[in-house]
Formats: C-alpha cells, sequence, structure tokens
C-alpha cells in the first residue's frame, strides 16, 4: 500500500537553543525558532514591520516575571496593558517556547486575582512546541495550593488539551503519583483521570492505584472516566483488575478542549498562510501541511525540542550506542525497517497516536506487537476525532468536507495495511449511518463500511442494515452499485479474517463472538440474506439494469466458493428475484456469470457431499437438504433455457418459468417446445447472427434452425471462442451428455 510521505524533504526536529537568555527574537522575526540563515532569509515584510509589538511581548513578559503580590487589574493600566498584549500576540500567532515558563509560574503562583489568572490560561496557545520543563515548573505550584480550585482545573483543562504539543514527557510522567493524588476532589476527578489516561504504562498500574478505583467507583458510581482508567489498567495486569467493564468503546471523557482549541487552529492556518516557506518547521514536521484541522497536524511525528546537534554531541563523548541503548528509541528519527528491527524493544508510541495512521515502519510494529494499549490509544484517539471532525453530526464542519474526506480515506488505508477494522471505525458509522445524507464522503464512508468488525447480527441489523437499506432504496443506481461493492469486500474481509485465525481461534484481538465457527457462519448467512433481500427489491426499482445486475453477480461470485475458498461450511443459493433477472437478461456478460456461479456452486456442493460421505472426520455442519433441493431447481431451470428449450415445462420452482401450453399457444411463437436454447435466447442471438454470417456469408435469411447437428458443436467452439468462460465450464460441467448426443445427430 503506497504511504503519503514526501521523499524530497526529510524530517528535521524543531530545534531550540537552550540558552541562559531567552530566544524570542528569533520568533519574533519569522515566527519561528530556527538557527539557519536561509530560513531568516525567506522572512516577510509584515513579520519585520511587527518588531515593535513583539518588543511590547517581551516587556509584558518581563513584568509578568517580576509582578509583585497581589496585584489588582483595577484602575492598574500597567497590567492591563501587559495582559491585552499577551492576548493579542497568542490570539494572532502563539506564543513562543520560552513565554510558557514565565506565564504558568505567574497564573498559578495566585499573586494575581483569578480573573487575571483565568485570562492568562486561556491565552496559552502554542505556536510550535511547549517545554516539559515549563509544565513541570508549573505543577509544583499545586503542591502549596497558592490558586484557587476554579484555577487549577482550568490549568488541568489546558494541560490535557496541549499534551500532544508539550516536547517531551518523561518528567511528566515522573509526577503519575501526584496527579493520581488528586482524583480525591470530586471536581477534578474527571480531567485528573483524562490525563492518567494519557500517561499511563504498565509500570504506572499499581495494585493500590486500582484498590483506590475501585473505591472511588464504588462512592461515586459506574463514571465513565473511571472506567476509562480501569479498562487501561485491565489491559496493562489483567490479572489485577478482576471486575467487568463494558468491552464497548464510547465517550469515556468530557470535552476539556475550551477556548484553546479553536485558537490552535486559527494560529496554525495564520502562520501556514504567512509563512509557507517557513510551514515545514512548524510542530517538528518537514512535510508540507496543507490541512488546517489539529487531527492533520497529529498525523505528523512531532520531533524532540532538544537540539540535535547537542545530542549527537553527547552521545560521541558518552559513547553511547543508539542501537543498544535500554533507553526508547527517538520515532521521530525511526527512518528504515532495519532501524524497526534493532530497536524494536526500545520504541515508545509517540503521544500523537494520529502520527501512527502514516508511518507504515510504526504500523509494522503495531503487526508484531500484542500490546493492547497502543490500540486502545489509538482507538480512544480515532474515536474523539471522528465524533468531533463529522461534518454531518457537527454544525459548522461542511467547510472542512474535503480535510475530512482525506483523513477518512487515511484510516482506510490504515485498515488496509494492518488488514483489520478499528473498533472506534465501526462505533463512528454506526452512529453516523442514521444521520447520513449518503452523498458527503460516500466513497470514503463506504470503504470504511467494507472493514467493520465481525458483531452480532442484532447490533448490526440495528445500526448497519437498516440506516444502509433506507439510504439504499432511495438513491441512485450508482450508489447502489457502490453499496453492493462495499459489502461484497466486507464478506471477503470476514472470510480472509476466518482463513487467517482458523487455527488460532485464541488470538487476544478476536471477539469473543468470533471465536467460535457458529458465531461466523450466522453473521455471514445475515449478511447475505441481506444482500440477496436489497438486491431482489433493487432490480424491480430499476427495471433490472445490467449494470447493477454485474455487482450483484459479482457479490455472488464470492458467496458460492465460501466452501473450498474459505473453508466455511455455508453455501447459500441466490434467491429467484436474483436469479431468473440473470438467467434472462439480454446482456451475454450476465448470463455468462451466472453460469461461472453456478458451476462453482456445484464445485462446492459435490465437495460438501464427497466429505460427508467419506466420513474421515465428523463435521460440525452440514449443508441442508434445502440448498441442494434448490440448487437443482435451479440447474433444471438453466438446463432448459440453455439447452432442451423445456424451461417453460419443466422448472419446478415455485417463482420460476413453469407455463400451461394453453398460455404459451397464446404467444403466438411457432414451435415454442424447441425455440428457447443457447441459439434463441436472448443474451445469445447476436453471436448467433454472427456464427451464421461466418458459415453461411452468402445466406441472408439468418435462419437458426441451421445450427444443429455438427453446426451445432461448432456453434459452441464459437461461443467459447468469443470468452464466455463460465457458459463452457457450465456446460460441460452440468448438460447430460445424452442431451449433446441428440444435437450430434446430422
Amino acid at each position: 500500500m503506497q504511504r503519503r510521505q514526501s521523499s524530497k524533504t526529510p524530517k528535521q526536529p524543531l530545534q531550540i537553543h537552550h540558552k541562559n537568555q531567552t530566544d524570542l527574537s528569533a520568533w519574533r522575526k519569522g515566527g519561528r525558532i530556527d538557527p539557519e540563515k536561509s530560513v531568516q532569509n525567506h522572512q516577510s515584510p509584515t513579520n519585520q514591520k511587527s518588531d515593535s509589538k513583539q518588543d511590547s511581548f517581551e516587556q509584558a513578559l518581563s513584568y509578568f516575571e517580576n509582578v509583585q503580590d497581589h496585584v489588582s487589574l483595577k484602575k492598574n493600566n500597567v497590567l492591563q496593558k501587559h495582559l491585552t498584549t499577551v492576548e493579542s500576540i497568542a490570539l494572532q500567532r502563539g506564543l513562543p517556547p520560552e513565554g510558557f515558563d514565565v506565564l504558568l509560574n505567574v497564573a498559578l503562583s495566585g499573586k494575581l486575582a483569578d480573573t487575571v489568572n483565568t485570562r492568562l490560561l486561556k491565552s496559552l496557545v502554542p505556536a510550535s512546541v511547549i517545554p516539559e520543563t515549563s509544565v513541570v515548573s508549573s505543577v509544583s505550584w499545586l503542591c502549596v495550593s497558592k490558586c484557587s480550585g476554579n484555577i487549577q482545573l482550568l490549568f488541568l483543562r489546558w494541560l490535557i488539551t496541549v499534551f500532544d504539543f508539550i516536547d517531551h514527557k518523561e518528567q511528566l510522567h515522573a509526577l503519575y503519583g501526584f496527579f493520581f493524588s488528586f482524583l480525591q476532589d470530586e471536581k477534578m476527578c474527571p480531567y485528573v483521570c483524562h490525563l492518567l489516561y494519557l500517561l499511563t504504562r504498565k509500570e504506572s498500574v499499581k495494585p493500590f492505584r486500582i484498590r483506590r478505583l475501585l473505591d472511588l467507583q464504588a462512592k461515586m458510581g459506574m463514571q465513565s472516566h473511571l472506567q476509562a482508567l480501569l479498562s487501561l489498567y485491565k489491559l496493562f495486569c489483567p490479572e489485577l483488575v478482576t471486575i467487568t467493564l463494558p468491552g464497548k468503546m464510547k465517550t469515556y471523557f468530557k470535552n476539556s478542549e475550551g477556548p484553546w482549541k479553536a485558537a490552535i487552529n486559527a494560529v496554525r492556518r495564520r502562520n501556514q498562510e504567512n509563512s509557507p516557506v517557513l510551514q515545514p518547521l512548524f510542530l517538528g514536521t518537514a512535510q508540507p501541511q496543507s490541512r488546517k484541522r489539529k487531527w492533520n497536524t497529529q498525523l505528523i511525528i512531532p520531533a524532540s525540542s532538544t537540539n540535535k546537534n547537542n545530542l549527537e554531541e553527547d552521545r560521541e563523548k558518552n559513547r553511547i550506542d543508539l542501537y543498544s541503548t535500554n533507553e526508547s528509541f527517538p520515532v521521530e528519527q525511526l527512518q528504515t525497517f532495519s532501524q524497526l528491527l534493532q530497536n524494536i524493544h526500545h520504541l515508545e508510541f509517540p503521544s500523537q497516536m494520529g502520527s501512527v495512521l502514516t508511518n507504515p515502519l510504526l504500523l509494522h510494529y503495531m503487526n508484531c506487537t500484542k500490546d493492547e494499549s497502543i490500540y486502545l490509544r489509538l482507538y480512544y484517539w480515532m474515536g474523539q476525532t471522528l465524533q468531533e471532525e463529522c461534518t454531518w453530526c457537527v454544525a459548522d464542519n461542511n467547510q472542512y468536507e474535503e480535510e475530512f474526506k482525506d483523513f477518512l480515506e487515511t484510516v482506510y488505508k490504515t485498515e488496509c495495511f494492518l488488514q483489520e477494522g478499528f473498533s472506534s471505525c465501526e462505533e463512528f458509522l454506526y452512529k453516523s449511518l442514521p444521520l447520513w445524507d449518503g452523498f458527503c464522503c460516500r466513497s470514503q464512508i463506504l470503504r470504511l463500511v467494507s472493514w467493520i468488525p465481525l458483531s452480532s447480527f442484532s447490533e448490526m441489523k440495528s445500526h448497519l442494515y437498516d440506516p444502509l437499506a433506507q439510504l439504499f432504496f432511495t438513491s441512485s443506481l450508482y450508489f447502489k452499485c457502490s453499496v453492493l461493492e462495499s459489502l461484497k469486500e466486507l464478506l471477503q474481509n470476514w472470510l480472509n479474517w476466518h482463513v487467517i485465525h482458523l487455527d488460532s481461534e485464541s488470538d487476544s484481538q478476536v471477539h469473543s463472538l468470533n471465536t467460535t465457527l457458529s458465531g461466523l457462519v450466522n453473521v455471514v448467512a445475515e449478511l447475505i440474506h441481506f444482500v440477496g433481500w436489497i438486491s431482489t427489491v433493487a432490480l424491480r426499482l430499476e427495471n433490472n439494469p445490467t449494470f447493477l445486475l454485474y455487482f450483484i453477480l459479482d457479490f455472488y461470485e464470492t458467496v458460492c466458493d465460501m466452501y473450498l475458498r474459505y473453508n466455511l461450511p455455508l453455501l447459500i443459493m441466490p434467491p429467484a428475484g436474483v436469479f431468473y433477472p440473470a438467467l434472462l437478461s439480454m446482456d451475454s456478460v450476465s448470463l455468462n456469470q451466472l453460469c461461472y456461479i453456478m458451476y462453482r456452486y456445484r464445485t462446492n456442493l459435490v465437495a460438501a457431499k464427497e466429505n460427508e460421505l467419506s466420513k474421515t472426520k465428523i463435521l460440525q455442519f452440514k449443508f441442508s437438504s434445502q440448498t441442494y433441493q434448490e440448487y437443482n431447481q435451479y440447474i433444471i431451470a438453466m438446463v432448459g433455457c440453455l439447452w432442451t428449450s423445456s424451461a417453460f415445462q419443466k422448472d419446478i420452482h415455485p417463482q420460476g418459468l413453469r407455463m400451461d401450453d394453453e398460455l404459451l399457444k397464446k404467444t403466438t411463437v411457432q414451435e415454442f417446445k424447441t425455440s428457447f436454447n443457447i441459439v434463441y435466447h436472448p443474451a445469445m442471438m447476436g453471436y448467433a447472427v454472427l456464427f451464421l454470417q461466418q458459415a453461411w456469408p452468402d445466406d441472408t435469411t439468418f435462419n437458426f434452425s441451421l445450427i444443429k447437428g455438427k453446426k451445432w458443436n461448432w456453434y459452441l467452439e464459437y461461443l467459447y471462442a468469443q470468452g464466455l468462460k463460465g457458459l463452457k465450464v457450465f456446460i460441460e460441467s452440468s448438460i447430460n451428455r445424452v442431451s449433446q448426443a441428440s444435437h450430434s445427430k446430422a
């Protein structure tokens, strides 16, 4: 699968110099921090004219750094001026990394009134990254209780929102126990659980923490945020968490993004428009970003803010081999498959789980690892993103339809790469399909449908089949064909899953329903019955178009071979509403498809009967006699239409072609008992005319009765030469030799 990754611009980390003095001048001139002159040469005139405003920002930082205790906002023009400056710069361009340490410290130190502290926290919009040291320093203020509970709550919400922008996480992980202690506060508990969910590693799971969460759950009831953390703990240590938790993903946490998400998007959009040349340095990526939404930036692995040159010098001095160290290997430096193999035990997934979607090396790692916490983190991020960015579920998202299409396309390609569907996508589809108009992101949505994991029929009927059927019957012919194609791919993916997991039913990622063969057989059977039902109705609504019939028969090409090709003990014949329109089609392609399908049905049924009679092993499933009976009825009708001209007399199917002789006489068709076969069939008459022209070029009467005896066999060879392979294998396998001999007589 091709990945969307630029090969022209190698990834470069965002380089930030750790000096005693701040580096605001570089940020002021270009809106970015980079020491190379080649980048500085692209400064725009607009940025150069804004020096005075940035000088005001430096003055504001200096003021807040040296502010005295208990400064009131009222009648304090200096404070009002600097506060307005910070807010203006933050909303216009975002704050540089060096500004967070000063502003976080003053906001959480309690020196200013809550009104000022609130405005400062709401203005903490990053332009690039947020230094981890600034966050750790600000967390220390929570220990001395200098700020109010509302400010602490607002700080936690901000920390959750900008978590992906923090350059490192090691020191934050070291504060896990400190954050855990705040769970006792009922107001802060939901946001603390959210933060802990983002920080949790396997070593974070301790018995005393599990007991504390269980105590809180007993006290507060079944709270979604507590269930989320317990679910993650259970994934890491199932032997410690013995209670039963909901197996389905849902929205665990409250929306904590507040005013920051919109501001971050606006800043990113403005910076990209103003500095297209410098754009690759934004958030540490060298891949151009044309997207405006937050999830698009999360598709890129953020580089470390530590100076790359300094890192290399330190490694040389300390003689540390990057590939043999026990420390985590930086994923932003993972470039080759050999690096993946050498560091596979040292990789730690990035906090921005969305970046995994566009990195084939990390996707390979996901295929190899059994760490379900990775999937849980990815599912959580993806579920939140799909819910927030859906253009028909969320108001004011219509302008981002093209970007949402690109995101859905990326998710689909990831599912194809991993060869498995995401449960978060399944839930998104179940929630959004009833609201979908069938037009917006049509191709992407139907592709995601093809990767829905196996689940119970009752769940799929109410959440997938029912809303899909309503759209199917009321939409265009093209939409109907697209749905049938999607459902065919869904069936193939389920069958491929069955083949892969046939000998590994204990796979940890397999849904409990599907560990039994009977569960798979039941769900697959219901899907086939559903497709048969909508296909029958669609053919009536659309008056049997060849285009639609092709997609229907294409679906049944998979169905007819399930026993031999996919080792699934299930065969379901197409309904009469599909079989007879195909048999009487005016198009030879449809008739040829049907012949091949019936040939494969016969091959599978014969193999099943032989296995049943051989008794070499006890069969868990046996095909019902009704399946064989229905097949035989269809074969009688086909042979009557294509060979013996007896379909109207011998067809015994309840919905078949049988007619009384008196009714046939009223059709005024001469010799009706011999006038409907492979020569006279509406789909084959064109071939018959061409054959007559070649066999008797001087005869212009087109006497079809001439095609008999040896000419009949010549006519068959002529048809086979035209590429009608399905017709060939059907006649050779299902037509009685006695019938053939009757046509070979001179």
